[in-house]
Formats: C-alpha cells, sequence, structure tokens
C-alpha cells in the first residue's frame, strides 16, 4: 500500500509540476510583446531610437588613434622617398602615395573585425 501511494504521490507531483511550468512558459511568451510595454516606457524607447546610436559608439578609440599616426607616419615616409625620385616621377609618386593614404584611411571608418 505505501508503495502505491508513493507512485501516485510521484505521479500528481509531476503532472503539478508540468501545469506550473507550461503556466509560467505561457506568462513568458506574453510578456514579451509590445502590448505590455508601460506607454510611458514605449514614449520613452520612442526617444531614444529617434536620437539615433549614442556617439560613444564612434568616438576614436586608442587602438584607432594609433593607426592613423602609423598611416600618417607611413605618408610622410613615402612622400620622402618621392622627394628623392626623379622630377619626371616624383609627381605620379605623391599621386599614388597620397591616393594609399586616402584609401587606407577610409578603412578607418569601417568597422574592423575583432581579433
Amino acid at each position: 500500500m505505501t508503495i502505491l501511494t508513493r507512485i501516485a504521490r510521484g505521479a500528481c507531483a509531476c503532472a503539478l509540476a508540468g501545469v506550473a511550468f507550461a503556466a509560467s512558459a505561457q506568462d513568458t511568451l506574453q510578456a514579451g510583446t509590445d502590448a505590455t510595454v508601460n506607454p510611458t516606457v514605449a514614449r520613452q524607447q520612442a526617444r531614444e531610437i529617434a536620437q539615433g546610436d549614442p556617439p560613444r559608439w564612434y568616438r576614436n578609440d586608442p587602438q584607432q588613434q594609433t593607426l592613423r599616426k602609423e598611416l600618417g607616419a607611413a605618408l610622410q615616409e613615402a612622400q620622402n622617398a618621392c622627394r628623392k625620385a626623379p622630377a619626371a616621377e616624383r609627381k605620379s609618386c605623391m599621386d599614388e602615395a597620397r591616393a594609399t593614404w586616402q584609401r587606407e584611411t577610409a578603412q578607418l571608418g569601417k568597422p574592423m573585425p575583432r581579433q
């Protein structure tokens, strides 16, 4: 008799746990909809979204500042090398150095892959 009682109690406990789990899952699904958001909070969220991304997301980080310095130094070295070149090649060399610098600095504005 005690074994049957334990089995019956265990079955009831499992059934109750299943019902409670299903009810909490349903509440979680309903809580994620926009209909349940407080109107004051919804207005604040709309204002924040209208303002756009925070400026801190686009501030230069030290790594980018270092890369900019290195690009500037590379440009200066290339220009110094161009000045030592024959006069006929000097203008095209300077143009190429400037174009390389512009292309590489434009790449700095794009997100770099994290390592």
